[in-house]
């Protein structure tokens, strides 16, 4: 009894890193009743979790079938190896034996999250999501963060009607979500049903004018419809009955832009800018807006000063890269470069923002920034054959030839089918051998670089 209780405990725990401590207790425990058969049980089946560590899916499902025939029918140990054998079946996308072995472990156990969670995986993995149903519910039952999966599932099911009712009761218990609203609107959305879900909102709201996501989901419908006089009455109408309503702000700012109402729209972002529950993701859009709009009306231009440090402290290099963005359409490249270089000293993983920055510093003559950025920029993308022309391009410009060389004859492995890039490399590496004064190799490089045709 003690060898299938140790046995149990390691089925229903985590288990590579039990894994050692499992084979000593098996070491230490009695073997009564069950003779030899824990050893070849033990062996075979360890052998099998190595072989799954290394990624050899099909010599871990012969060696958990010998496991089988040493538990000799024991159901707690049976267990043990069909809940393997699934997971590596799963892996080898033989979705249907996994399928199976996943149910035989559930009869024999009873609802084990862990064994549910997987399965759902595996459903999730085919697009099976009317079998994910109702293990998602039972899911839900033992784990509340599982309710968000399962509107997900009636959204995809087409069960918009308990996609909505359930998304109603989330925000209710847990308050508004931005994944859930954006749901929503997806529903909303596909059914075209926006009468329905407008009488729907109204209703909620005449209960409860207090909940902030009601009135922003009846603005949204009113907004998708065109009626944009009855969204700017339902937005208003929100900050009446919630006059300290940051996110009433989110549609307002808006509107009073359209209609020309410049100081008011520009109040309305400066809250938004501001407040702390609003997600910064909404406050790109709204930075968005406002810099299209400056586009359009130059003389607002000193506005848009006044509202960047207002974001400033983000921690993000997308701000930065919109202003960025919007500079160089003004044709101001020193100002777009300031930010630029901000954004991407906060967001390192930017590669768009990365490669636009060192593009403009050697365009502004910033060499040693540009060689600099470009060097610390491969530590983190030391497959972007661009990254390396452009370290090239700027030692070149410093007569840092060696340092060119090395970085271009680097990059040129990196190359997929690029022609115009490679002939760049080849005239840089001419370049950098001419600095050298090793005519021999930069006319090998200038006559590469001659050679490819980029006419088609």
């Amino acid at each position: 009894m003690i060898e299938k209780l140790k046995i149990a405990l390691f089925l229903f725990g985590i288990f590579f890193s039990e894994a050692t401590l499992f084979s000593q207790e098996l070491e230490e425990a009695p073997t009564d009743d069950l003779g030899n058969v824990s050893d070849a049980f033990q062996e075979s089946f360890f052998e099998a979790l190595k072989q799954k560590g290394i990624e050899n899916y099909e010599l871990a499902l012969e060696a958990l079938q010998k496991a089988e025939k040493a538990a000799k029918k024991d159901p707690i140990q049976e267990a043990v190896v069909h809940f393997e054998m699934a997971k590596n079946l799963t892996k080898l996308k033989r979705f249907d034996e996994a399928e199976d072995n996943f149910k035989s472990v559930l009869l024999t156990t009873g609802e084990r999250i862990d064994v549910m969670e997987a399965l759902y995986e595996l459903y999730y993995q085919q697009r099976n999501y009317t079998a994910a149903i109702p293990l998602v519910e039972k899911l839900a039952k033992k784990d509340d963060d599982y309710k968000e999966d399962l509107a997900n599932l009636f959204h995809r099911t087409k069960q918009y009607d308990k996609a909505l009712k359930l998304l109603d009761e989330l925000d209710e218990d847990w308050g508004e979500s931005v994944y859930r609203d954006s749901l929503r609107k997806q529903i909303y959305q596909i059914t075209g049903n926006s009468e329905g879900a407008i009488t729907n909102l109204e209703s909620k709201i005449e209960k409860n004018s207090k909940n902030e996501q009601d009135y922003l989901n009846l603005i949204y419908l009113y907004s998708q419809e065109g009626n944009t006089q009855k969204a700017f009455e339902i937005a208003e109408e929100l900050l009446k009955n919630n006059p300290n309503s940051k996110k009433a702000h989110l549609a307002l700012y808006k509107f009073y832009l359209e209609e020309g109402n410049t100081t008011d729209a520009i109040k309305s972002m400066k809250i938004v800018f501001k407040a702390s529950e609003i997600d910064t993701a909404e406050k790109y859009k709204v930075l968005s807006d406002f810099l299209n709009f400056v586009s359009e009306h130059p003389q607002f231009e000193t506005e848009l000063e006044s509202l960047i440090p207002l974001l400033s402290d983000s921690n993000s290099g997308n701000f930065y890269e919109q202003l960025g963005n919007y500079f160089i359409q003004k044709k101001n490249k020193e100002v777009a470069l300031q930010f630029f270089e901000k954004g991407a000293a906060l967001d390192t993983d930017n590669y768009s923002l990365i490669k636009n920055t060192i593009l403009l510093q050697i365009d502004t003559g910033k060499f040693t920034e540009a060689a600099n950025l470009s060097e610390n920029s491969l530590m983190v993308f030391p497959a972007q054959a661009l990254l390396y022309l452009l370290n090239g391009v700027a030692n070149n410009h410093l007569n840092n030839a060696d340092n060119a060389i090395e970085s271009l004859e680097m990059g040129v492995d990196f190359l997929l089918d690029d022609p115009k890039m490679e002939k760049d490399f080849y005239v840089q590496l001419s370049k950098a051998y001419t600095q050298k004064g090793d005519t021999k190799k930069a006319n090998f490089y200038a006559k590469k670089a001659s050679e490819i045709n980029l006419s088609n």
